[in-house]
């Protein structure tokens, strides 16, 4: 952000605005907001945001076990999608393994 802030400033300003507006007029509590931006904070890998979000549930009345849910939520769901997305790609496999199919990334 920093480098955004000084390359191009109009675009980290405009993230600013994205920001204030999504803190204006919320219609989730604050806690069921940390919640949300906990978990795609853990999906996006931002150690800063989950660290952020964490302790914002924490202010919002949160409890560990909480947010431990939510975590194991957050992995589950993931889970889920990489799993169904591995076997949509490898859907051919017994193609490919009797050599049917040549992957593009042999050399």
């Amino acid at each position: 952000m920093r480098m955004l802030a000084e390359f191009f400033p109009e675009f980290a300003g405009m993230l600013d605005d994205m920001d204030a507006l999504c803190g204006r007029d919320r219609p989730i509590d604050e806690k069921t907001y940390q919640f949300l931006c906990f978990a795609l904070s853990v999906k996006a890998r931002s150690a800063p945001c989950v660290r952020k979000h964490f302790k914002g549930a924490l202010e919002a009345g949160a409890t560990v076990e909480e947010i431990s849910y939510i975590l194991a939520l957050t992995m589950r769901e993931a889970a889920g999608a990489d799993d169904c997305w591995t076997h949509d790609v490898l859907g051919d496999w017994k193609e490919i393994v009797s050599g049917g199919i040549e992957c593009c990334c042999k050399k």
